[in-house]
């Protein structure tokens, strides 16, 4: 009897860890650091997500005006465009063009030692989209980007 109740109690353990493991990614966490790279290439988020949260910790040294970073996203035949529209925009829109419609979502610009969040809706996503996360900041989204996998 004994045997089978610990039986039962570690199937019930596993089968909340299935659960628990099967809940949607609602959250893009990504570090950056002064040799111009992130942390991950390849970020996964949830489609059925209502909000989706990037947070952006720049583990380097380097103020925001010489090596500042922040996460853009956006489908991914659009990162050229956005890049060089957020050089155009400058520093004080975050290089970010205000109301481009090919920006999904933007962080602020941060400099070493300092984190930052943005949120957006997640049905701006869709399952199976091909979408990419990158940095804006001037020649940084050649190196800085990576893919944005979004499931159902």
């Amino acid at each position: 009897m004994k045997h089978a109740a610990s039986f039962f109690l570690g199937c019930a353990l596993l089968a909340g860890a299935t659960f628990v493991q099967a809940a949607p990614s609602c959250t893009i966490r990504l570090k950056a650091n002064d040799a111009m790279q992130f942390d991950l290439r390849t970020a996964t988020v949830s489609a059925s997500c209502p909000k989706i949260t990037i947070e952006l910790t720049h583990t380097g040294k380097m103020a925001a005006q010489v090596m500042g970073h922040n996460v853009v996203v956006s489908q991914t035949a659009d990162i050229n465009a956005v890049a060089s529209a957020g050089m155009k925009a400058g520093a004080a829109a975050g290089y970010v063009p205000k109301g481009d419609a090919k920006v999904i979502a933007a962080t602020p610009v941060v400099g070493g030692g300092a984190s930052t969040k943005a949120s957006f809706a997640g049905s701006k996503l869709k399952a199976g989209g091909d979408y990419s996360f990158f940095c804006s900041f001037p020649g940084h989204a050649g190196l800085m980007k990576g893919t944005l996998v979004v499931t159902k």
